[in-house]
């Protein structure tokens, strides 16, 4: 694909990226953490866990595991144990998804503005941010920086202050039925990119297997859509 191009109109004024298992293969590491704290609890994680666990903040995620283990481990310290292993496996393995780093050098050379923003806490989001590289980015959001977390639209809210965007010119990049749900709630037009969870069609939104078949052409259409 050809990911040259000009400036693009005034139709599409950002584009604002989810972080764990859209532009980098965090996600499974998520999933790791949450395995590894679980069996230290007894728990097997289920099907039916995932939606308390993809695309949730810690906090959340550990309320989920401490109501399991019928409070035999306090939510706080869940919190801290997972984010002290997540961080670690992101900081030894983190990788861009297929796709991600094309995506946003066309996004930075067209000149349209971006947000990365995720329901990971800060020192994730900081190292990931030096993988992908800080100046793809022009603001970013993390994990307790807003009142309330994905699914509500506090984090995209933010964002979109941010840059002072229009959320209805702007297009967000999901992977989860969370995220999708709080990108939607901002008003943003969203580009699915389904990892574990499936993700339907839907009025301004588009569903991809992947980033490679992404351009900001896409995204303006996406971001003209009414």
């Amino acid at each position: 694909m050809n990911r040259r191009s000009a400036p693009e109109p005034a139709g599409l004024q950002a584009v604002l990226f989810d972080m764990d298992g859209t532009l980098v293969d965090t996600e499974r590491l998520w999933r790791r953490a949450v395995e590894e704290e679980a069996r230290g609890l007894g728990l097997t994680l289920t099907e039916a866990d995932l939606a308390f666990v993809l695309g949730r903040a810690i906090g959340a995620c550990a309320e989920h595991l401490s109501a399991r283990a019928a409070g035999r481990a306090r939510p706080e310290r869940l919190a801290d144990s997972l984010e002290r292993r997540f961080t670690e496996l992101v900081e030894g393995r983190v990788e861009p998804l297929p796709g991600a780093r094309e995506l946003l050098a066309a996004l930075r050379a067209a000149g349209v503005p971006t947000a990365l923003v995720s329901a990971s806490p800060r020192p994730v989001v900081d190292t990931v941010l030096d993988v992908l590289g800080r100046r793809n980015f022009t603001t970013s959001v993390a994990e307790g920086e807003t009142p309330r977390t994905k699914p509500f639209p506090d984090p995209y809210r933010a964002a979109l202050a941010g840059l002072g965007a229009d959320p209805a010119r702007c297009v967000a990049v999901e992977d989860t039925p969370t995220g999708v749900a709080s990108a939607e709630a901002a008003g943003c037009a969203v580009l699915a990119v389904p990892s574990y969870v499936p993700l339907p069609p839907a009025p301004r939104r588009k569903v991809v297997r992947t980033l490679l078949e992404v351009d900001p052409a896409l995204l303006r259409r996406l971001a003209a859509v009414p």
